[in-house]
């Protein structure tokens, strides 16, 4: 995955934030999942061997793999862009499960979605 410089940075009112967002997600590979964020516009960058930082002005995040298709999630992001990045996770396909939490850690809002990818054997996979 090529890394992209080309999005905006983090709003300055969320760089010294602590992390408020943490999820998993599933269907795809972190490298496809951190190209799929540059497509929409994010910038990225690679934060370990496998992981990435994507991130734009309203939000800012870490994915590391977890398995073959499995990548965690967690940052900052600003509460009222939760649904806008489940509608661009959704848009690329990819499944999710996001937390929300406050300023003490208490899960505020959860969302999950997307979709999850059929193999070809299952019904109504690429088998059928």
């Amino acid at each position: 995955m090529d890394i992209s410089h080309d999005g905006s940075e983090l709003a300055p009112r969320l760089q010294d934030a602590d992390n408020n967002l943490s999820g998993i997600l599933r269907g795809r590979d972190t490298s496809s999942v951190a190209a799929r964020f540059v497509g929409a516009g994010w910038r990225s960058r690679s934060s370990s061997w496998e992981g990435y930082e994507v991130g734009t002005d309203w939000c800012e995040v870490e994915l590391d793999p977890v398995g073959r298709r499995e990548t965690l999630l967690n940052g900052v992001v600003d509460p009222d862009g939760l649904d806008a990045l489940a509608a661009l996770l959704t848009r690329v396909g990819v499944s999710f499960q996001l937390e929300l939490c406050d300023e003490s850690g208490r899960t505020v809002r959860e969302v999950s979605g997307g979709t999850q990818p059929r193999s070809p054997g299952a019904p109504g996979g690429a088998g059928e």
